[in-house]
């Protein structure tokens, strides 16, 4: 039979804190901490115990120095696919056939959550905004779209066209006219048909079965027959994450992710079948975080009771449960308070307040990827049909980081325009600064127009 193991953690106890402490650290990703399978998989193929970190950084750089050789050789050994530099690129007509043959109800999703996403996206986009200023003179910001960005969508466990919707979508709304999508050559990457009829249906010719840190640092550098892009976004494991921090600053990336996670404040008016049924969703990821936070002892143990009973109604209940015993806990505090307050130190990639008072307490907690209100709104909308991108901070990053959106596809460059008298207005404050600072040349640039005759 099984069992529900997952930490539970009472704020009136003295250790909680350190517990507490405990679980976040299995969150982050490190990159320092590997299972004994992973442990024995990286010597089988770098024949000695590399850490993830020295893993990507040996991808890596024997990517950038061999170039498509080093990629498809990682690729035959760590993904054993037996991937040419003829076969690495879906042909167009495979991704057409897909399409043709996709089930009508599946493309009727797909469009219609690819408007729901543009609304969204179009709704928040950056518009140029100009600023007069006196005597003739005006400021500008000008916006423009990167011209070629990557977009990584994984496909170990299962299959994720939500993935293209969230990072092809948000690119199109802010104008982005190259898209390279990579994802890894199994039956859920990029020979899965829904993937390919979502890549066809949004209009991405580009797809490459290839996946891992080889993907990102072929993206990142460039290789023969992969143009180099501008910028990295979208998920993936460890590997991914590590290969995206490497290779930042050659390339633009979205974030650092770690595992999906998912914190749910629960009071009496939360239904427990509702709150497992959430928890599980980000368990059954696989790793995935799941973490109640309520301070009624009867929600947490019918919470607890129903984790156990629907586990057992799951195709991946058995994955979901390790999820709850590696990353999943939960927390009984004293008040809602207590519970805000320990949400926002947790700055969750997904915040569901599942309480009758939400919109409330979301104003204590300004620490969130992303927030999900009441009852009836499960984080599978988000992930799925709402319209911002799931792609989100996670590890407690989004006390800084926020989720992707249209704006991280576009460039700002100030553009800054002063007349005559406008200079002649504002030359004494550059006088001032430059002399200051002792930068005489500076102080010059002015003098010289301010001492010209009209022309």
């Amino acid at each position: 039979m099984a069992e529900l193991k997952i930490t539970r953690i009472d704020a009136g106890n003295a250790n909680w804190r350190s517990q507490l402490a405990e679980l976040r650290a299995r969150l982050s990703p490190a990159g320092n901490v590997v299972s004994e399978a992973g442990r024995q998989r990286t010597i089988d193929v770098f024949g000695e115990p590399l850490s993830p970190t020295q893993v990507v950084e040996k991808i890596c750089g024997d990517v950038q120095s061999h170039g498509l050789a080093a990629v498809l050789d990682y690729s035959r050994r760590i993904d054993r696919a037996t991937t040419t530099a003829e076969t690495l690129r879906v042909p167009e007509a495979e991704l057409a056939e897909a399409h043709r043959s996709a089930a009508p109800e599946f493309l009727a999703s797909v469009r219609r959550i690819r408007e729901n996403i543009r609304t969204f996206q179009t709704a928040i986009l950056h518009r140029d905004v100009r600023v007069e200023r006196p005597h003739g003179g005006y400021l500008r910001q000008r916006y423009l779209p990167l011209s070629r960005v990557g977009l990584c969508v994984p496909g170990g466990a299962a299959a994720y066209p939500s993935t293209v919707l969230m990072t092809a979508v948000p690119a199109q709304v802010a104008g982005v006219k190259e898209l390279a999508v990579i994802a890894p050559p199994t039956p859920f990457g990029a020979f899965n048909r829904e993937l390919l009829t979502t890549c066809h249906e949004l209009g991405i010719a580009e797809v490459y079965r290839l996946g891992g840190a080889q993907g990102v640092a072929a993206l990142a550098y460039g290789v023969e027959g992969i143009p180099r892009v501008d910028k990295i976004v979208g998920p993936g494991n460890l590997f991914v994450a590590l290969a995206k921090r490497h290779v930042y600053g050659t390339v633009d990336i979205d974030s650092i992710a770690g595992p999906s996670e998912v914190v749910v404040l629960a009071d009496e008016s939360t239904r427990p079948d509702f709150t497992a049924a959430d928890m599980l969703a980000q368990a059954e990821h696989a790793p995935g975080s799941s973490i109640l936070i309520t301070w009624s002892a009867q929600v947490l143990e019918a919470t607890a009771a129903e984790l156990l009973r629907q586990t057992q109604q799951l195709s991946r209940g058995d994955l979901a449960l390790q999820s709850l015993s590696d990353f999943g806990a939960l927390i009984l505090v004293k008040s809602a308070d207590e519970a805000c307050q320990l949400a926002d130190e947790l700055a969750p990639e997904h915040l569901h307040i599942a309480t009758d008072n939400a919109e409330m307490l979301l104003e204590r907690i300004p620490h969130a990827g992303a927030a999900f209100l009441g009852n009836h709104t499960p984080v599978a909308l988000g992930d799925y049909v709402a319209g911002p991108s799931h792609v989100l901070p996670t590890g407690g990053t989004a006390r800084f980081a926020s989720g992707l959106c249209a704006n991280d596809f576009l460039r700002r460059t100030s553009v800054i325009h002063y007349t005559a008298a406008g200079l002649a207005a504002a030359a004494d404050d550059v006088r001032m600064l430059a002399d200051t600072e002792g930068l005489t040349a500076h102080r010059a640039s002015v003098d010289i127009r301010t001492a010209a005759k009209p022309s």
